[in-house]
C-alpha cells in the first residue's frame, strides 16, 4: 500500500524546479505529499526582525502555492520530522539536499532517527545549478581559486530545469507555536517595503532584470541606481532555482549576461569551498594572518553597527542594512572594509551583524566574502587593499544619491559634498557626527599590523 511523503522544505520555497518535490510525488503516489516547513529555534533566534518578516512573508506566499497546505511547525527538526512521519504514517520524508556545516550535521541526525522508525529519508537535487563537491580540478581535488572554478564550473554542465509534477496535496496541520511566531513576525512595522515575497516575486523581479541586464556589468557597482538583479534574497530562500535563471539564458550573450553568471558562479564556488572547508564558516580560510591583532568590539563597532561612523557611505550602506535588510555588494565590501581595516575588528564580528539582518544572508556567500575583505579568505584581496571610504563613495556614488537617500542629516549637500561634509561650513549643521577615526592613521596602523603578522 502506498503511504504519505513528507516534504520538508527548507532552502527550497517554490513550487517549479523543484527535483525533491518531484521525488515526493512519485514515492507517494495517491496517498499524496504532506509540505512541512519547520521553524528552527536556533536559527529563528539569531535572526533580525526584518530577516524573520522576509521569511514569513515568503512562508504564506509558499503555502498558497501548496493550496495553503503548507503545515508549519516550531522545534528541533531531529524531533518534529520523526513526530510527524509517525502522526500522519508517513512513508518518507523527501528534502533538497544540504551541504551546510549545521544543515548537513541536522539532516544526518534526523535521517538516523527516521530510519530507525523505518520511514526513508531521501534527499534530492541541491540548491545550486550543480552541487558543491562536484566540479573537481583534473587531478580530482577541490577548486582553491575562483577563475579555474569558474570555467570547470561553466564547462561541466547542468540539468535542465525539472518538470512539475501533480502530486495530492494533504495538509498536517500548523502549530499554534508556528502561528505566533509568524504574526509577530508580520505584525514587525517596517521602517521600508520589502520586495513580493516567494516565487511570484522571484519570477517578476527576474523579468524585470532581464529587460536591465544589458546594463548590469557597469552599474552593479553602483549603489545609487537600480543595477543589481536584487535576486540573492530569493534564491536564499530557494523562491527561484539559479537553474532556471541560467537556461533563461542559455542563448543571451554580451557583458552583462556574463557577469551575471559570473556572480552566480561566485555564489556556487564560496558553497563548494564551505563544503569542503566547514571550519571556514567561522574561522580563517588562511593561516597566513593567524599571528594578526585585532581589537575588542566597543563603542566604535555599535557606532559602526548603527550608521554612525562619521564616513557618510559607510553609514549609508548600514542604515539600509538596519531598515531593508539589504545592499549592494560594493557597499558591502566599503562597510566591511571599514570593520576590519579601520577598526581592526576581526571579520567575524561583521559577519555575524551581517547574517542577522541579510534577507540574503546566506553563511557561504557571506562569511566567505568578508574574508575576501579582511585578506585571509581564498582568492583573498591582498590585505594590504584598504578601501579609502571617502573616495570609494564618490567614485561608485558621485552623485551623493545614494548618502543623501539613506543619511537625511546630509540631505542639504548637493553632489559630491555629501561625501565630505567637513569641507562644508553648513556639512554638520543637521546633527551628522564627526568621523570616528582619521582613515590616514588607521591604514597605517592596519599595515603596520599586517607586517607583524606575516613576520
Amino acid at each position: 500500500m502506498p503511504t504519505p511523503a513528507i516534504l520538508w522544505l527548507r532552502r527550497d520555497l517554490r513550487r517549479h524546479d523543484h527535483p525533491a518535490l518531484g521525488a515526493a510525488t512519485a514515492a507517494a503516489g495517491r496517498a499524496g505529499v504532506l509540505p512541512v516547513f519547520v521553524i528552527d529555534p536556533v536559527l529563528w533566534e539569531g535572526a533580525g526582525p526584518v530577516r524573520r518578516r522576509w521569511l514569513a512573508d515568503t512562508l504564506r506566499t509558499t503555502s498558497a502555492l501548496y493550496d495553503d497546505k503548507l503545515a508549519i511547525r516550531v522545534g528541533d527538526p531531529r524531533d518534529v520530522l520523526p513526530a510527524l512521519a509517525a502522526e500522519t504514517a508517513a512513508g518518507s520524508v523527501h528534502v533538497t539536499r544540504e551541504t551546510t556545516p549545521y544543515g548537513a550535521r541536522r539532516d544526518a541526525q534526523v535521517a538516523e532517527r527516521l530510519r530507525a522508525a523505518d520511514v526513508d529519508f531521501t534527499p534530492t537535487g541541491t540548491p545550486y545549478a550543480i552541487g558543491p563537491g562536484i566540479v573537481r580540478t583534473q587531478g580530482g581535488t577541490p577548486f582553491q581559486v575562483f577563475t579555474p572554478f569558474s570555467r570547470a564550473w561553466r564547462d561541466h554542465g547542468r540539468p535542465a530545469p525539472a518538470p512539475d509534477p501533480k502530486p495530492t496535496l494533504h495538509d498536517a496541520g500548523t502549530d499554534l507555536a508556528a502561528d505566533e511566531l509568524l504574526t509577530a513576525a508580520t505584525d514587525f512595522e517596517l521602517a521600508e517595503p520589502l520586495p513580493d515575497a516567494g516565487e511570484p516575486g522571484a519570477l517578476a523581479r527576474w523579468a524585470h532584470f532581464l529587460d536591465r541586464i544589458d546594463d548590469y556589468d557597469t552599474d552593479r557597482d553602483r549603489p545609487d541606481l537600480d543595477g543589481t538583479s536584487r535576486l540573492s534574497p530569493y534564491l536564499k530562500l530557494g523562491a527561484i532555482h539559479p537553474r532556471t535563471l541560467l537556461a533563461d539564458l542559455a542563448e543571451q550573450h554580451g557583458p552583462g549576461v556574463d557577469r551575471f553568471v559570473t556572480e552566480l558562479a561566485w555564489r556556487e564556488f564560496y558553497a563548494d569551498v564551505l563544503h569542503h572547508h566547514p571550519r571556514s564558516a567561522w574561522h580563517d580560510l588562511r593561516d597566513g594572518l593567524q599571528g594578526m591583532a585585532y581589537d575588542d568590539p566597543g563603542e566604535e563597532v555599535d557606532a559602526w553597527r548603527e550608521g554612525r561612523t562619521g564616513f557618510p557611505i559607510v553609514d549609508a550602506g548600514m542604515r539600509q542594512l538596519a531598515r531593508t535588510g539589504w545592499m549592494a555588494n560594493r557597499a558591502r565590501m566599503i562597510t566591511a572594509s571599514f570593520l576590519t581595516k579601520d577598526l581592526h575588528i576581526w571579520w567575524p564580528v561583521g559577519a555575524r551583524h551581517f547574517l542577522d539582518h541579510l534577507i540574503d544572508g546566506d553563511l557561504a556567500s557571506n562569511n566567505h566574502g568578508w574574508q575576501w575583505v579582511a585578506g585571509t579568505g581564498t582568492d583573498a584581496a591582498p590585505y594590504f587593499r584598504i578601501f579609502n571610504p571617502v573616495t570609494q563613495g564618490i567614485r561608485f556614488d558621485p552623485d551623493g544619491a545614494y548618502v543623501r537617500r539613506w543619511v537625511p542629516e546630509l540631505a542639504h549637500l548637493p553632489g559630491r559634498a555629501a561625501h565630505e561634509p567637513w569641507k562644508h561650513d553648513d556639512g554638520y549643521d543637521h546633527g551628522y557626527p564627526e568621523p570616528i577615526v582619521d582613515h590616514a592613521a588607521e591604514r597605517r596602523d592596519a599595515l603596520a599590523r599586517y607586517d607583524a603578522a606575516r613576520r
